[in-house]
């Protein structure tokens, strides 16, 4: 098999991308776009050893849960990978991609839970990020294809609300008619990068990325905002450096608020620019709620919320706890969970640590031992997962309930597999277990479509000490 071969083939599983998997030749052959039980014709792009990765030509026989995507430049933008698919099929598909990744992985049998569906199927983001390029021509306006930093114009996205089509057609008349040069990329040359906006509550904050100190003309762009936003506010973000980076560090406001409130679940926090927010609002809301059932603390249990963020979380689950620790390594989310447990009345039952959490969380779970306390532990690491020393910490420690939140099915079954002692580090190999004398067993693993119409997925796995 080799590059630009063209092949028909029948589509007989799915791998952990959501891509169709077709077998020939001794050869896996991954097609996105494509699902089980079609007929195909697809074309090799690549291929290593065994492995073939190739792109779809023609459906010949199409899957009787296939439908017809919503978006213009769906398959082109990288933004999406499932509109091609009936939603309760997604719905699936993801369950199935949870419980694939546990048994191939991690080495573990469960039974997983039925992924909750989102209330929107579309229009569920709250947070738009477009890249602004100089293609030789022009402004490009839009999303980046797949594993690639070339834009995909578009003038709106159905995943997102329906502000993002104005948002679009403000700054692009903006661009035109004041002359303001595009990001190249190539030459690290141009002015705006990036365009970035958040939703809160009725509110937006829009964020335009800049290669310089100023953006030129922003009264006018303040103007077409207003005709299109009832309540906004504009900043400006500086990033001068060559890299996959969207953010810098500085903002500077040229309109509206300097921040907004917000309120969940009777917290009230303060949201900027750069606040972490998860993207789909009502999963976020059953998601959380769902990890403070899991935890199921009371007025002996100390909480510890690993990861935790500009610290909401750490805030909701203080309320029936004896007290809650956050760890954090970004000194500003840090600062913004202590001005919310302050604000909320919170702050003899928070305690926010900046710190590294592989180097914090040995330390805080030994010296809470010593006290006789009752941990519990909540993960909610990046997509790379925990680090060893966080697990290794954990499994020392044997806190009485772990709740792990993750983003990333492939190294929440490594990590899981390493709770539970299925898996072990040799050296920095990772190997499965013989003999396995578990720490903790699974109690409950419930998967949630925080991301509708992509392939990725959020879940929730709760663990009990044996």
């Amino acid at each position: 098999m080799r590059k630009n071969d063209e092949f028909i083939g029948n589509v007989s599983a799915v791998g952990s991308n959501m891509e169709g998997i077709v077998r020939i030749d001794n050869y896996v052959c991954f097609v996105p776009f494509a699902l089980i039980g079609e007929k195909i014709k697809f074309k090799v792009l690549k291929t290593t050893k065994n492995i073939a990765f190739c792109k779809l030509i023609e459906v010949l026989t199409p899957a009787e849960q296939r439908v017809r995507p919503r978006c213009c430049v769906y398959g082109k933008c990288g933004g999406c990978q499932l509109q091609h698919l009936r939603y309760k099929d997604q719905l699936k598909q993801k369950t199935q991609t949870v419980s694939d990744c546990l048994r191939k992985i991690g080495g573990i049998e469960f039974d997983v839970l039925p992924t909750i569906k989102s209330d929107n199927e579309y229009e569920y983001r709250n947070k738009l990020q477009l890249p602004v390029r100089f293609d030789g021509n022009g402004a490009l306006i839009g999303f980046f294809a797949n594993n690639s930093h070339r834009v995909v114009e578009t003038e709106d996205c159905p995943i997102q609300k329906p502000w993002c089509k104005d948002v679009i057609s403000v700054f692009k008349e903006y661009i035109s008619s004041t002359g303001v040069s595009c990001y190249d990329e190539s030459k690290n040359a141009g002015l705006i990068r990036h365009v970035v906006v958040r939703q809160i509550d009725n509110s937006l904050m829009i964020t335009v990325v800049i290669n310089g100190k100023t953006l030129p003309k922003s009264e006018v762009l303040i103007e077409k905002l207003s005709l299109k936003f009832k309540k906004f506010s504009l900043f400006t973000n500086e990033n001068e450096n060559s890299n996959n980076v969207i953010l810098g560090e500085k903002f500077n406001l040229l309109f509206g608020e300097q921040y907004y409130y917000t309120e969940e679940f009777g917290i009230k926090y303060k949201v900027v620019p750069e606040s972490f927010m998860q993207v789909n609002n009502q999963v976020k809301r059953k998601l959380y709620q769902d990890v403070v059932r899991a935890i199921n603390a009371d007025s002996e249990t100390v909480v510890i919320d690993a990861y935790s963020g500009a610290g909401l979380m750490t805030a909701l689950l203080s309320q029936n706890a004896k007290k809650a620790y956050g760890i954090e390594i970004i000194k500003q989310a840090v600062d913004a969970g202590n001005v919310l447990a302050k604000e909320n009345g919170l702050s003899d039952k928070v305690e926010n640590i900046c710190a590294p959490c592989e180097e914090e969380l040995p330390r805080l779970i030994a010296r809470l031992r010593a006290e006789n306390a009752k941990i519990s532990v909540v993960l909610d690491p990046p997509r790379k997962g925990c680090d060893k020393l966080v697990l290794d910490a954990i499994l020392s420690a044997k806190p009485d309930k772990v709740v792990y939140v993750s983003c990333s099915p492939q190294t929440l079954a490594r990590d899981l597999g390493l709770l539970t002692g299925k898996l072990y580090y040799d050296g920095n190999e990772l190997k499965k277990s013989v003999d396995v004398s578990p720490v903790y067993e699974i109690e409950k693993v419930q998967p949630y479509d925080m991301f509708p119409q992509t392939k990725h997925v959020e879940t929730l796995v709760s663990l009990v000490k044996i």
